[in-house]
């Protein structure tokens, strides 16, 4: 559905509401709101996607100048541009007034209809050269979107490769005991009891991965408090082979348990920083290598930090590592920290930040203690 340039018209005279409804309507496919007073002008601006205001300037309460006034100091409304109208307040002083208080246009009767629809053509068209800009810009981020959801799953793989051979393994060399214990006669019961309780392990060990694998891509957007341990332990377990491959203690601090959102997509960001700490302590050669994992309530947030010692990030890089296809990486795809950052802004209400501590890269997540209901499209 096409969305219209929507224009606010204000005056107390209904006449000149219409006369000035049927001039725009007869040159543009545009939406028109009304208003009789400055108040209900307000309400409608508070409630509705307005793109321009036409104004009077004498009007009962609250003349033009006054409501342009008042606009300002309103950061939802601020920047709706306003353009005055009027058959009284012609003189110089009071054009100079009207730019002074925020107008960018000061229209005078008679009102000259090819300069006037001259001038809303202008207004127009750039509202639809913004919306076109803005669904490139949406269509671009779908296909980051999409791109992301491939690496994470490219991660996810990794992960969950590194956590099935070791069982596997475990698996393969029971299997070659127990042929070898049947060439020697050396099977028994207690050798038998040992097989049922390992590899019963195992499986369970192998089924229990597969279930947080499925989890951590189930479609569900479900949001709901959930507890920040559980996840943080959750891709700690699914990363153990790796971070013990790697020598990599983790340290946990969690001081605040639960946070509002959705699980799947908190895991996601997790799994997503837990690997960039765990490469830059090894591409750097770290000896003492750590992960530190610390969330605590403030007076109006909940703040939750990954801290490595890896060094910290170039002075060059810190602006630019949340930008959509950057990356240092050979082979990375450059949307994992973009995406990181767009989940947490965009289906928590939360915002991603980074700054150099004092022996590496630390990452922060402010999430709001008040519930916000937004999704991420």
């Amino acid at each position: 559905m096409k969305q219209l340039f929507t224009i606010l018209l204000v005056d107390d005279i209904e006449q000149n509401l219409d006369a000035l409804s049927l001039m725009i309507l007869d040159e543009f496919d545009v939406k028109i709101e009304v208003s009789k007073s400055a108040q209900d002008a307000i309400d409608k601006l508070m409630k509705k996607d307005i793109n321009l205001i036409l104004s009077d300037i004498q009007m009962p309460d609250i003349d033009g100048f006054e409501f342009a006034e008042y606009l300002k100091g309103i950061d939802k409304i601020r920047d709706i541009p306003v353009i005055f109208i009027t058959g009284i307040y012609d003189k110089d002083e009071y054009q100079q007034k009207g730019y002074d208080v925020g107008a960018i246009e000061y229209i005078t009767k008679p009102i000259n209809n090819a300069l006037f629809t001259s001038k809303l053509r202008v207004y127009i068209k750039l509202f639809e050269d913004k919306i076109k800009q803005e669904n490139q810009i949406n269509k671009k981020n779908e296909i980051i979107i999409y791109q992301s959801k491939m690496a994470a799953m490219g991660e996810m793989i990794n992960v969950i490769s590194h956590q099935l051979k070791q069982p596997l393994n475990i698996l393969s060399l029971y299997c070659q005991d127990i042929k070898s214990s049947f060439d020697f006669n050396e099977i028994n019961e207690e050798f038998v009891k040992d097989f049922d309780e390992s590899t019963k392990f195992q499986i369970q060990f192998l089924s229990k991965t597969i279930d947080d694998f499925r989890d951590y891509f189930n479609p569900n957007k479900l949001k709901k408090d959930f507890s920040i341990e559980v996840s943080v332990n959750k891709i700690l377990n699914l990363m153990k082979k790796q971070l013990e491959e790697n020598e990599i203690k983790v340290f946990m601090d969690i001081q605040e348990k639960y946070i509002y959102g959705t699980e799947s997509e908190f895991e996601q960001v997790l799994i997503n920083l837990i690997s960039n700490a765990k490469e830059a302590l090894v591409e750097n050669n770290i000896s003492n290598k750590e992960i530190k994992i610390k969330s605590l309530k403030t007076d109006d947030s909940i703040e939750f930090f990954i801290e490595d010692n890896a060094g910290g990030i170039a002075h060059n890089l810190k602006d630019k590592i949340f930008n959509p296809y950057f990356t240092t990486k050979e082979k990375g795809t450059g949307v994992g920290l973009y995406m990181a950052r767009l989940v947490i802004e965009a289906s928590f209400g939360s915002h991603l930040n980074v700054e150099n501590a004092q022996n590496g890269a630390k990452f922060t997540m402010i999430f709001p203690k008040e519930r916000k209901e937004v999704t991420l499209d």
